[in-house]
């Protein structure tokens, strides 16, 4: 007589991990409102892109609201820490403005990059007037990247390497201003060749405060 066995081996229970589930839908909720903004991104689309369902989403924010200050906090000032904050504490012991200069060099000029100009602008833009928590937000990682770079150009004139008559807040605020108004210029323009015009004419405003005597680069 045939016996016919059943497969002893089951399918192993498929492990959940909340961790990588939620970071996955900020991670899709970040490139949707990068293309789209935020208010035209759609919760179906982030879904979509994570074959996450609606309930795991609702589960892990309240609302679209907590997904979009989730983006701000977790990946866009995590982009304003690693292309500026980490490289000026890494550069301490380096002349200060030859920091800055390759800093400010090193920044994304892919023309996909210039097509969707600066996540932190384009948030900026968009909700600061429409949601204070957005603009709060916004305003930290604004704060921290002016005081990273006053803080560099402060040891710099300690140092001597930088100007003494500048106010530190004010140029580094001045720096910022100028960083992310070509960026909305070469967004506007859809043109890499704006940007790369603006880093020009950055590096040699850099190169301005230097102190008196002070040893310029190539």
């Amino acid at each position: 007589m045939l016996t016919i066995r059943k497969n002893s081996r089951r399918r192993a229970p498929r492990v959940r991990n909340p961790e990588h589930t939620r970071d996955r839908l900020v991670q899709a909720a970040f490139r949707e409102v990068f293309r789209h903004g935020f208010q035209s991104a759609g919760i179906d689309d982030i879904l979509a892109a994570t074959n996450v369902t609606k309930g795991a989403l609702y589960y892990h924010f309240e609302n679209k609201e907590a997904l979009g200050y989730a983006v701000i906090e977790e990946i866009v000032a995590k982009l304003t820490h690693d292309r500026w904050l980490l490289p000026l504490q890494r550069g301490k012991d380096k002349d200060p403005v030859d920091t800055l200069i390759g800093i400010v060099r090193a920044l994304p000029n892919r023309p996909r990059d210039v097509r969707g100009g600066c996540p932190l602008v384009n948030l900026a833009q968009e909700m600061s007037q429409l949601d204070e928590q957005f603009r709060k937000r916004l305003e930290r990682i604004f704060h921290a990247w002016q005081e990273g770079i006053a803080i560099t150009l402060r040891r710099g004139q300690s140092q001597g390497a930088v100007r003494r008559d500048l106010d530190p807040e004010e140029t580094a605020s001045f720096l910022i201003a100028m960083i992310e108004g070509y960026e909305v210029l070469a967004k506007n323009a859809q043109d890499a060749k704006v940007w790369n015009m603006g880093i020009r004419n950055i590096v040699g405003w850099l190169n301005s405060l230097r102190a008196p005597g002070s040893r310029r680069r190539a």
